[in-house]
């Protein structure tokens, strides 16, 4: 089992934040005998209460108590928290180790880690990986930013292998953590008020996802992405590169050849045939690229790929498919809360589209979308308390512009506009928090009002 120096001095923990993450730490450092101090600003969701109580864990909600945070030998920081709060700022002072939990829980097992990171695709490529994997009877868990906390799971470390969602947030308090494959699926502009608004700090963060590898260990990267091969040093890389590209990148490693992943390395070659997968877009075809050579790499022959493609099942809110009503599907979307998410779905879906979008916009640049638009949108729903920027940007490229702060009448609107044919998209490049708790809350709001719509259809 890895150890480090650390380990040994480290006898006090204090975790910020008790979330999945925070208090799955805070298990696993009871496990393993540490005294561990548990605080979140907030308040703390009933379910993760009652695992502290019965771990006898002490904490606290609604603040932080400074002094005893600040005792601990090393602070485990839930990744929702920025460094700039009081609290951090002073355990920096005080030269306190701040870690994440998922550098905290590497430190106990000797599994496996594959890593996947991207501001885009991640958690499809995750999802994907993981289904390959288990489908092929590798013992594997599935942990991190998809919501489950590796450190709760290590606990037991019953697992050859661990696929882990990985954000940026969670990569930039990891150290001496090393993935054994890592896949990094694109990097464009999110979430840079945490990088002092520079590409290039977001994507160092990103491209950790990659440190401390050695030859044995494998990079997956998407070579078609700029920002990427602007940011990745390769000769200061230390494992094995394995680029993908569907441009033709001449240092690809892994190619699409019609409804074929092409799979070149030595001792790991492949030829997939992707047809039977229900993921649509150009972006799924790289998450698929992605997701296959990780399969490749662990030695799973082609037929038992393609099999596990054909039954594999996307997350909620990400181009799910939520119910067809006279000839028109109804497409949720809701994940696609950025300008480049909401590019690929609209590049993938080639019917007619009724796209609705809107709400707290992010600083976003709609003009990589308006010729998809003027292509594929015959009607734009804006769905938010403020929508004259979408108007500005899609004024005078479709034809019909409707606005409401409600997603039933969207979706009514929708129905009463559609054809045989067309596709009504919620994809809203936009956050959720203007009208709904979160992407999920506006994802579950759509599906329930399409329900409707489908029912009312069958009775017909």
């Amino acid at each position: 089992m890895r150890t480090t120096n650390n380990d040994k001095r480290t006898t006090k923990l204090a975790v910020l934040g008790a979330g999945e993450s925070g208090v799955g730490a805070a298990l696993l450092a009871k496990a393993k005998g540490l005294e561990v101090f548990v605080s979140d600003g907030g308040q703390i969701k009933e379910v993760y209460k009652a695992k502290l109580e019965a771990a006898a864990i002490p904490f606290e909600e609604g603040g932080h108590t400074f002094e005893r945070i600040l005792e601990a030998t090393q602070i485990i920081k839930s990744p929702g928290i920025p460094d700039k709060v009081p609290v951090i700022q002073e355990a920096v002072k005080r030269e306190i180790p701040i870690i994440s939990e998922i550098e905290f829980a590497g430190r106990y097992t000797d599994a496996r880690f594959i890593c996947i990171t991207g501001t885009n695709g991640k958690t499809t490529t995750t999802l994907l990986t993981y289904h390959l994997l288990r489908e092929a009877g590798i013992n594997v868990a599935l942990a991190g930013n998809i919501g489950e906390s590796l450190a709760e799971k290590v606990i037991e470390n019953k697992y050859d292998y661990y696929v882990v969602e990985l954000s940026s947030f969670q990569l930039d308090n990891m150290y001496q953590f090393k993935a054994h494959i890592a896949v990094l699926t694109n990097i464009t502009p999110d979430h840079l008020d945490r990088y002092e608004y520079s590409m290039d700090k977001y994507a160092a963060s990103k491209l950790r996802v990659a440190q401390n590898m050695t030859g044995t260990d494998f990079f997956i990267y998407n070579a078609d992405d700029e920002n990427i091969s602007k940011a990745f040093q390769s000769n200061a890389f230390g494992g094995t590169a394995v680029p993908f590209s569907l441009q033709g990148a001449e240092k690809a490693k892994i190619t699409l050849e019609g409804q074929r992943v092409k799979v070149n390395l030595p001792y790991y070659e492949g030829n997939v045939d992707i047809s039977e997968s229900s993921l649509i877009g150009k972006h799924n075809q790289y998450n698929t690229m992605a997701a296959v050579a990780v399969a490749k790499l662990l030695s799973i022959d082609d037929a038992a790929i393609a099999q596990a493609l054909a039954t594999f099942q996307n997350a909620d809110h990400r181009l799910q498919t939520v119910g067809e009503a006279k000839g028109v599907t109804y497409i949720n979307d809701s994940k696609a809360t950025n300008v480049e998410a909401v590019w690929y779905a609209l590049e993938g879906i080639k019917q007619p589209i009724i796209w609705i979008a809107g709400g707290v916009d992010k600083g976003n640049d709609y003009s990589t979308l308006q010729e998809l638009a003027r292509e594929k949108v015959k009607v734009l729903i804006c769905l938010g308390k403020d929508n004259e920027k979408l108007q500005q940007a899609f004024g005078k490229v479709v034809p019909i512009i409707a606005e409401t702060t409600s997603i039933g009448y969207a979706v009514r609107l929708s129905r009463s506009l559609a054809e045989p044919g067309d596709v009504v998209l919620l994809s809203p490049a936009c956050a959720s928090f203007d009208l709904f708790n979160n992407y999920e809350h506006r994802g579950q709001q759509f599906k329930e009002a399409v329900e409707k719509i489908v029912l009312k259809n069958n009775q017909e």
